[in-house]
């Protein structure tokens, strides 16, 4: 019900395709009765224009209730498409506004069957309800009504029938339906093996595990096979009964009959008559099982709708567009700690303090998981911190409109992200509206116009998916353009040189010193040599703190981590 609102805008299709459906039903309701009339007065009377009249009347029925059928499944695919559009619409917004925290909890192969697979599934019951929904009762109700009113002992029969099916459909849809939420969880297990896989393939193959991942999606769909076929067994086991008391109580209408036109209280075309009625009754509970069978399998999937739908986002946007033109520094890290979600122990971050001025370029440096990348997520919010603030230009950066705030920042992760466009487009994420010469400065800067220009097409150069036809280090370039395309008032570079040469590198920082004067810059490196050139170094220790942020000779002084990762890289001093 939490969904309906997506077919409001839909409703004079919504509305039209069950009164067509009326139209269509009418006109099947009314055929046996004419049948019966030219079995009994026409063929059995010898009334041959009686037989030409009634034939041509459900001629032109049948051409009426067809038309009124096409255009009820028209007007229902109609709503129950734009409803699916719109709902998949919303959702994937919703999606786009969730938290990295909200996106792990769901998982991506979740998210893409929530996405597809559960949003078809309520689609398709939207379109059945419109049609089915009222196609059903009104031959259960209609056909029981015409039956009676050619004999009431067809009662009999119809009394024992109708609960008998009944109790078999409510006894196996309430077995089933728990079922299909377990379907679509292992739906989820199935996607999430594929995404995995197709994304690090070249990991699978580095490391020959083609059969191990084989194996891991063989139980994957195996486990979604076997729910499936349980649900399948199931509801298998339900049209067989429901056609067994059907063609019984068929048996029993004409038995009934035989009776009654022996004692010539009824006359043959009646019993046909009767005997299309009672298959009519007994066809719609199969159609209501069927809508139930549907109605279930739907219902667990809205439910996973919904859960997106009503997931709020843990980061909310503030309100301010601009910063404080009298703040002390554009960056501030006041008592800053952090802990990742769901985790216990040991904060990653730990009562961080850190100011780094307008304009200045700050390196980040520190062991292996001590948390350079945390520190840095917390800037654009990410993350929010555990404890204490993060400040830019002085405000607080919950206090920032989410979109402002990002626009002021350029970042470039750690694994380069590329779409499946032209160079240039690719490029232009950073500024939709960039011009070509901005994109190809931004290209310029990041040393990434030498490789370009070698290609045939240039910037129109279409790459393939996530850049796999590019070079590490060309990915990097290409991201590093990205960003610096908007000319960001913060550049945030995360391990961003590391499949650079140490050659292209110092080019690459030259380029962003003399460009990028009044950006301010942090730059998080594993290597020594590409962070001493650098302003500033903040070296995070093992547990999570900055003890020391002071440039290089001064830390090779006072800071025993520096000269210890200093010493590991250099090896006594073969950096001249």
């Amino acid at each position: 019900m939490k969904l309906i609102k997506y077919l409001k805008p839909y409703w004079l299709f919504a509305l039209l395709s069950p009164i067509l459906m009326i139209g269509e039903v009418v006109v099947d309701l009314m055929q046996p009765k004419l049948m019966s009339r030219i079995v009994d007065e026409g063929i059995l009377g010898g009334d041959l224009s009686l037989i030409i009249r009634t034939g041509l009347l459900m001629l032109g029925l049948v051409i009426l209730g067809g038309a009124s059928g096409f255009l009820c499944a028209v007007t229902a695919t109609t709503a129950s498409q734009s409803f699916g559009n719109d709902l998949r619409v919303d959702t994937y917004s919703r999606v786009m506004s969730l938290s990295l925290e909200q996106t792990d909890d769901f998982t991506t192969g979740s998210l893409v069957t929530r996405l597809t697979n559960d949003i078809t599934m309520v689609q398709d019951l939207v379109s059945m309800v419109l049609r089915m929904f009222v196609r059903a009762p009104i031959f259960f109700v209609g056909g029981i009504i015409m039956a009676l009113s050619l004999n009431t002992s067809f009662a009999l029969a119809l009394a024992i029938a109708l609960p008998l099916q009944l109790v078999i459909v409510l006894l196996i849809l309430k077995v089933a339906g728990p079922l299909y939420s377990k379907v679509q969880s292992k739906l989820d297990r199935v996607n999430s093996v594929v995404q995995e896989n197709v994304s690090g393939t070249r990991v699978v193959k580095a490391y020959v595990r083609e059969a191990y991942e084989k194996d891991r999606f063989a139980r994957a769909n195996g486990d979604l096979r076997d729910t499936n076929l349980h649900v399948l067994r199931l509801m298998a086991l339900l049209n067989p009964f429901l056609m067994v008391i059907m063609n019984l109580t068929v048996i029993a209408i004409i038995l009934i009959g035989g009776y009654q036109a022996e004692a010539q209280r009824i006359q043959p075309g009646e019993i046909m008559a009767a005997v299309t009625y009672v298959t009519q009754i007994l066809h719609s509970v199969m159609m209501v099982s069927m809508m139930f069978q549907s109605i279930s399998r739907a219902s667990a999937s809205s439910k996973r709708i919904v859960e997106v739908l009503e997931s709020a986002p843990a980061i909310e946007s503030g309100c301010a567009v601009t910063g404080k033109a009298s703040a002390p520094a554009c960056i501030t890290f006041k008592n800053v700690s952090f802990r990742y979600p769901g985790t216990a122990g040991l904060p990653v971050l730990s009562g961080i303090n850190l100011q780094i001025a307008r304009g200045e370029t700050v390196a980040v440096i520190g062991a292996t998981g001590c948390g350079k990348t945390s520190l840095v997520n917390l800037i654009p919010r990410f993350y929010d911190a555990t404890e204490g603030t993060v400040l830019i230009d002085g405000i607080p950066v919950g206090e920032w409109d989410l979109t402002a705030l990002r626009q002021k920042i350029g970042f470039v992760m750690q694994k380069s992200e590329l779409f499946s466009d032209t160079i240039a487009n690719n490029i232009r994420w950073g500024k939709p509206e960039a011009t070509m010469d901005e994109v190809k400065a931004a290209a310029r800067t990041a040393q990434a116009e030498f490789f370009i220009e070698g290609f045939s097409d240039g910037y129109d150069t279409f790459i393939a998916e996530k850049g796999a036809s590019l070079s590490g280090g060309q990915k990097q370039r290409m991201s590093i353009a990205r960003a610096l395309v908007r000319r960001p008032e913060i550049l945030i570079l995360d391990d961003a040189t590391s499949a650079l040469d140490l050659a292209t590198e110092a080019r690459l920082q030259a380029a962003l010193r003399e460009e990028l004067q009044d950006t301010t810059v942090i730059m998080i490196a594993q290597r020594i040599a590409s962070v001493r050139s650098a302003d500033r170094i903040a070296v995070i220790e093992k547990d999570g703190r900055i003890l020391h942020c002071a440039p290089h000779d001064e830390l090779m002084q006072i800071s025993p981590t520096y000269q210890d990762i200093y010493q590991s890289q250099m090896k006594g001093g073969e950096d001249k």
